[in-house]
């Protein structure tokens, strides 16, 4: 004979309670009354003819009869909710939210997504381009493009590339009354600055570059600062100064010729751009499809395609 069971609102309303160990916490993660918690709940007990909670110092225990079902009936809710979720996924076209730093989007990811869209016509894509660190495993996206130094707990990760970090100018700064030919002909020009915030990684700064070049003498403190290391280079693209650069954020610019790299001096910098999602997801063909789309775009740029 078939196992009856009791209302399944009951049963939402017992397996919150007693995990919030609060009838107001669960009506709040509901949207019910705590009165409606309460009545769900009494309602349940009298239909297994068992205490379930008991009010003890101010707070709901579970009873040993509780105790015995919740573990089981917190799973079960999980599994529900991840069968509605693959079912949704089924049912309408996918969609894919990526959480990307904004100037890696605007720099380099944009003007690529042309290819993803013609080879996966079926995904439909969320850039969120945010500094604001996404928490995966809670849904706030499901997967991420990071900058970092590759540690990533409970994340799968795979490297897109490394960046070393050189200065980048307008072609027109390479002539007139003070051509930049050797990095001591910085003096004469404007020093464009990345305000990067010290949770996101460490990016080089102008004095961290010179140092490394051999240069000294020159004011590292001087110019305009930005937050966005596209809004610096745009300022470069204008002839307005010269900027530090990395080839994934200024291969573009140097392909079409608005920006130039004025000296054969660079740095290496133990930072790296990342693609992440959670070890639980990653497999998923929709994350799959991107991550491999993007390792062989970053192939392409490496290679020169």
């Amino acid at each position: 004979m078939a196992e009856r069971f009791s209302s399944l609102n009951a049963l939402r309303a017992f397996e919150a309670a007693a995990r919030h160990r609060s009838f107001k916490r669960a009506a709040a993660e509901l949207h019910v009354t705590t009165a409606a918690v309460s009545q769900q709940v009494k309602l349940l007990e009298q239909d297994l003819d068992a205490k379930l909670l008991r009010r003890v110092e101010g707070e709901w225990q579970l009873t040993e009869a509780g105790r015995a079902g919740l573990p089981d009936l917190s799973q079960g809710f999980s599994s529900i909710a991840e069968g509605l979720r693959k079912i949704r996924s089924l049912r309408r076209r996918r969609r894919l939210t990526v959480s990307v730093v904004p100037s890696f989007a605007a720099t380099w990811l944009v003007a690529r997504l042309d290819r993803f869209r013609q080879r996966h016509p079926d995904i439909d894509l969320l850039l969120d381009a945010t500094m604001a660190l996404a928490d995966l495993d809670r849904g706030d996206a499901d997967m991420a493009v990071r900058y970092g130094a590759g540690e990533f707990p409970g994340l799968d990760s795979l490297r897109l590339f490394a960046d070393d970090i050189f200065p980048v100018c307008s072609p027109k700064l390479l002539t007139g009354p003070h051509p930049l030919i050797e990095p001591t002909d910085l003096r004469h020009h404007t020093l464009l600055h990345l305000e990067w915030s010290a949770e996101h990684g460490n990016w080089p700064d102008w004095a961290m570059w010179l140092r490394s070049a051999g240069v000294t003498g020159i004011d590292t403190e001087r110019g305009p600062r930005f937050t966005q290391h596209s809004m610096a280079l745009q300022v470069a693209v204008e002839g307005q100064g010269v900027a530090l650069g990395t080839t994934s954020h200024v291969v573009d610019h140097i392909a079409a010729g608005r920006l130039v790299s004025p000296f054969d001096l660079s740095m290496p910098t133990r930072f790296a751009y990342w693609v992440v999602a959670p070890k639980s997801r990653s497999k998923e063909p929709a994350i799959a499809a991107f991550r491999d789309w993007l390792i062989a775009e970053a192939g392409r740029m490496v290679n020169g395609g």
